[in-house]
Order: C-alpha cells, then sequence, then structure tokens
C-alpha cells in the first residue's frame, strides 16, 4: 500500500509540473494596432510579428484600421483577451470607444509597447501623450511639455520654445545604457552599436519616464541635436508597464529593411515587450549581441541556433 501511495503521489506531482510547464509556455496573447502611419507600416507590422511569434514567446493579433480619411467609426477593439498591446499607428483619431476601452486596458495594468512612429501620434489626446512620455512631430510644441534629454548624469527638461521631433539622416550609432538594473536592461552590454536608422531627438511631452535604459548622441554632423536623446525607456503611468523605443525605421520591404534586421532592436523589443506583459523577463541575453564596434543582423528576424 504504502509503494501504492507513493506511485500515486509521484503520478499527481509529475502533473503538476507538467501544466505550470505547459502555462510557463503559453504565449503571451498581443494585439498590434496599424493601418495608417507616415512610416511603411505594411512592412513593419509584418516585421513586428515575425520577431515576437518567433521568439516563441507571444502569439499576435492584427488590429488593422481603415485608411486615413476613411470612416473610422467601426473601428472599435476589444482589448480584454490581451495582455500587451503593441502600437504600431500614427494616424486618423479612434473612435472614443476605443480611446476608452484603451485608456481602461492601460490603467488596469495592461502591458504597452510604444513603437518607433506610434510616438508621432494623437498630440492633442493628453492621456496617450502620458502613456509615450515623449512625442514628437504632429504639431507638437512647448505647449506639449518640455524637451528632455540627459547631460552631466541625469535627464533635463528643458522648456524652451520650439517644435517637437526631428531627426538628421540614417547613420549607424552607439547605443549609451543607463540603467543595469532594470530586468530588461540585464546582463545587456552598456554600449552597443546600432545599426542604420533615424536618431529621433528635440522630442517633448510629459516626460514621465519611469527607468532611463538607452541613450544616444545626436551629432551635428549628421544633422542631430548635439545632444544625448533617451531613445529607449519604459514610463511610469499609473500601474501600467510600458516599454518605449524609437528605433525601427521600417524599410522598404521586408527583406530590404536594415534597422529592424539589428539584434539589438529585436531583443530589445522582445525583452521589453515580455517586461510590459509579465513584469519579468525570462530570456537569456544571445551569442550575437551586437558590441560598440560591431552591427549584428538578424535578417531572418529570429535568433541564430
Amino acid at each position: 500500500m504504502k509503494h501504492l501511495f507513493l506511485g500515486k503521489l509521484l503520478v499527481v506531482l509529475l502533473s503538476f509540473f507538467c501544466v505550470c510547464s505547459v502555462s510557463a509556455r503559453k504565449p503571451i496573447k498581443t494585439l498590434l494596432i496599424t493601418g495608417q502611419n507616415n512610416h511603411n507600416w505594411q512592412v513593419s507590422h509584418v516585421v513586428l510579428k515575425q520577431i515576437l511569434e518567433n521568439s516563441g514567446r507571444f502569439s499576435v493579433d492584427f488590429a488593422v484600421s481603415p485608411s486615413q480619411g476613411k470612416d473610422m467609426s467601426g473601428f472599435v477593439l476589444d482589448f480584454t483577451p490581451y495582455e500587451l498591446v503593441v502600437l504600431d499607428y500614427n494616424g486618423d483619431s479612434w473612435p472614443e470607444e476605443t480611446n476608452k476601452r484603451f485608456l481602461e486596458f492601460v490603467q488596469n495594468g495592461g502591458g504597452v509597447v510604444v513603437y518607433h512612429a506610434a510616438d508621432n501620434a494623437f498630440s492633442k489626446w493628453p492621456e496617450f501623450n502620458k502613456i509615450c512620455a515623449l512625442g514628437g512631430w504632429e504639431g507638437r510644441n512647448e505647449d506639449s511639455g518640455p524637451y528632455v534629454y540627459w547631460q552631466d548624469g541625469k535627464l533635463i527638461k528643458d522648456s524652451s520654445a520650439g517644435p517637437g521631433g526631428s531627426h538628421g539622416r540614417q547613420h549607424e550609432y552607439v547605443l549609451n545604457g543607463r540603467n543595469k538594473e532594470n530586468p530588461i536592461m540585464k546582463g545587456l552590454p552598456l554600449k552597443w552599436r546600432h545599426t542604420q536608422d533615424e536618431l529621433y531627438d528635440r522630442m517633448r511631452g510629459p516626460g514621465n519616464i519611469g527607468d532611463l535604459l538607452y541613450t544616444a548622441y545626436s551629432d551635428k554632423e549628421t544633422g542631430g541635436s548635439g545632444r544625448e536623446e533617451p531613445l529607449i525607456f519604459t514610463v511610469d503611468y499609473g500601474n501600467a508597464r510600458i516599454f518605449h523605443t524609437m528605433l525601427g525605421h521600417a524599410g522598404a520591404t521586408v527583406e530590404d529593411n536594415t534597422a529592424m534586421q539589428c539584434t539589438g532592436f529585436q531583443v530589445l523589443l522582445l525583452r521589453g515587450a515580455e517586461w510590459a506583459a509579465t513584469g519579468k523577463v525570462t530570456q537569456k541575453v544571445p551569442k550575437d549581441f551586437p558590441t560598440e564596434t560591431q552591427c549584428s543582423y538578424r535578417k531572418d528576424y529570429k535568433e541564430k541556433k
């Protein structure tokens, strides 16, 4: 009887651990909002899905808006099935019901990734600008909030008058780490070289940055601001976990897409997305991560095995 009891107990324990293991591997349900953008969303949304799903950690659904200028009244989204929302949208205003539901999702602790030009959107929507912390273009100026940049070891909030958002010509540049302890950053190098991309500068907004993760120097020789600009950070917004990356300008095609093929961009996106959805990062730092002097590419948008 004793052996029978122990055998049954072992079966129960094994079943329990199997269930836990399956649960741990369950993909993070993700809604990617796209359909309008001043950038090539036809490429970016496809690539973002590939990066996320190729990791095995995410399951991505698309919400594709009507074309610019078309009737948006039917673009009413249901966020309740999702743990994570990825913003790849810069266009016409959403219906009020979608705005309301999105804010409820975020304010109830939903995870959000703000990707590249999504921070250009909705310049007149105060809560959206708090969700992004910083934004550019679309009429942003001193009324939108201060310029925010890194200087003398700290973030500066500069209320000078002027337009928000600019960038020089695309080029390779080095990312400079500013936080070793955030889970997204654990184990990553504090300096790494990014592939040719836009480098956003003179961004403005509420400036409610949570943890500043990486900055980069916007060199005047490439048409930049001459300042160290915040490019990757988390956002301090109630109970929400928000990851904002300004990297990743979409190319002409999925194959001709240098900025999004950067291993550093992809790894930070994956780590930031997992953190936004769960509060944790379970991914190991890959061997192909770029160094300070050498770019690294994943042209098929997945880790090399």
